[in-house]
Formats: structure tokens, C-alpha cells, sequence
């Protein structure tokens, strides 16, 4: 059995607006900093300047519907209902040729510039305001506080992988991280469902993450739900993680078996084996 946590949402998403702010801050610095941006980034495939470009154009996305600005979204985002993982990948790429050459030497600035106006159009609104986000699917909405969650992962992701393709300082603070898998994770991680995999499924996870928030993750047969402060219950496997290597073993950028080697993320419960299908059934886009 788990012990339920509490939280207060006014607070957690004060701190995560906050801590977006600041990584806007760091991003600038960085990207002013990177010598040459047709180097490979962390992420296959991407120079430096495609990751920029990617970050940039999600800090456009978000900025725009929250400051509800006019938007072709036709021409950007798929038309069909594809599966997640499918249209993700879509809307990445062209996401990544939105900036030309000119545009990509001050990524910085548009980065600064976006992500301020998202944080002015929001300031006054409630964190469970919806906010509209085609580029997941027809009708997807996301919160505020998920949007919030979200851009603050994907700043500090993409500023990991600029860092790494720079060869330049970055860091993830364990908060910051806590941060981004109490605020996003529980909305995202039901999308990004691989429903293949998962059909016939029948197994829950209790994610304990040290000094931020525990989630109740239950995929049952195709579908997920992510729960934080769920009621005890029984457990098929428990999951204690530094946030920070759960957050880098989510999206890929740094192998399980090095945060298990070294203690980061540790296997507990009943079934503890069952550890590696969470990342099989839900995987980062």
C-alpha cells in the first residue's frame, strides 16, 4: 500500500511559472553562446539549430493559443486523427522549418519573446483553465498548469540537447524536474499511450519520486489514467526515482540501465520486474 501525498495547486503552479521564467532566461544565455548551430544536437538527426527551431516553435504554439492569436493551424498541424506517437512526429517536422537561416541566428530572442507573452496571456488565468492544442489531436485541450508543465520539460529537455551538441554546461534541478512530472506528466503520459502495447494490459504503477509529487499510473486494457494524491491501494510495482533521471530515462536521454546502476531509479512491490514496460507503454514523443 501507498500513503496518499498532498499538494497545493496554486502553489506548485506559481513555482512552475517561475521556474519557466527562469530557464527562459538560461536558454537565451545558451543559444547566445553556441559556436556553430549546424552542429548535431543531442537528438538524432537534429543539428542544433533544428532542436532551437523545435523549442521555438513550441514556445510559438503555446504563446498563440494562450494569447488566443490568429493561426493557420491547417497548414501546420495533420489534418487525419493519427495516432499520437504518428502525429507528433508530423507536426515535429515541420515544426523545425518555421524558422529560415536569418531567423534561427536570433532563436534566443523569439524563444525570450514567446515564452513571455505565454507567461503574460496566463498570468491572471486559473491553472485549470483549458487551453486549445490541435498540434495533439482534434478538440485536445490542455490546462494551463500542463501547459505550463509541459513547456517548462520541453525547455529543459531541448536546452540539454542544444547544451550536449554544444558542448556547453546544462543542469536539471531535481525541483525543476518534480516539477515538470507533477505539473504535466499526468496529462501527457495517458496520450502518449502506446494503445498496441497496451491492450489486453492490466497492471499499476505507484511512481514515488524523491522530494516531488507520487503517481498512481494504471494502464488497463488500451487505456491509462495518471492520478497524483490517489487513495492507498495495491500496487503491482513501485517506482522510487530521483526526478531528474526519470524525467532523462523518459524522454531517452539517459539509459535505465545507468540510473539503475547507480541508484537513481530503484524497482520495488510485488512484481518489480515490471519495471521497464512503463517506458514500453508510454513513450516519450
Amino acid at each position: 500500500m501507498g500513503t496518499a501525498t498532498t499538494f497545493d495547486p496554486a502553489t506548485e503552479h506559481a513555482r512552475t511559472r517561475a521556474a519557466l521564467a527562469a530557464v527562459i532566461d538560461r536558454l537565451v544565455r545558451l543559444l547566445d553562446a553556441v559556436p556553430d548551430r549546424d552542429a548535431a544536437s543531442g537528438v538524432p538527426h537534429w543539428t542544433i539549430g533544428d532542436a532551437g527551431a523545435h523549442l521555438a516553435a513550441v514556445h510559438l504554439g503555446f504563446s498563440a493559443v494562450a494569447a488566443d492569436e490568429p493561426m493557420d493551424w491547417d497548414a501546420l498541424v495533420p489534418a487525419s486523427d493519427l495516432p499520437f506517437q504518428r502525429r507528433i512526429a508530423d507536426v515535429n517536422a515541420v515544426a523545425i522549418q518555421l524558422f529560415d537561416a536569418e531567423q534561427r541566428a536570433a532563436l534566443g530572442a523569439h524563444i525570450a519573446d514567446r515564452g513571455t507573452l505565454f507567461l503574460h496571456a496566463t498570468a491572471e488565468l486559473s491553472p485549470d483553465t483549458p487551453l486549445r492544442t490541435p498540434w495533439y489531436g482534434p478538440d485536445q485541450h490542455l490546462t494551463v498548469a500542463a501547459a505550463t508543465g509541459l513547456l517548462l520539460s520541453e525547455s529543459l529537455v531541448h536546452g540539454l540537447d542544444i547544451a550536449r551538441g554544444a558542448g556547453l554546461p546544462w543542469t536539471i534541478a531535481p525541483e525543476d524536474a518534480s516539477l515538470v512530472l507533477g505539473q504535466a506528466m499526468p496529462t501527457m503520459m495517458p496520450l502518449a499511450l502506446d494503445p498496441d502495447r497496451a491492450a489486453g494490459v492490466s497492471v499499476a504503477f505507484d511512481l514515488v519520486l524523491k522530494g516531488g509529487p507520487r503517481l498512481a499510473i494504471v494502464v488497463d486494457d488500451g487505456r491509462a489514467t495518471v492520478t497524483r494524491d490517489a487513495p492507498p491501494r495495491a500496487y503491482d510495482c513501485r517506482i522510487t526515482a530521483d526526478p531528474t533521471a526519470f524525467l532523462l530515462v523518459s524522454f531517452r536521454r539517459t539509459p535505465m540501465w545507468k540510473a539503475v546502476a547507480t541508484g537513481r531509479i530503484r524497482a520495488g512491490g510485488r512484481r518489480p520486474w515490471l519495471a521497464p514496460d512503463l517506458s514500453r507503454l508510454i513513450s516519450a514523443p
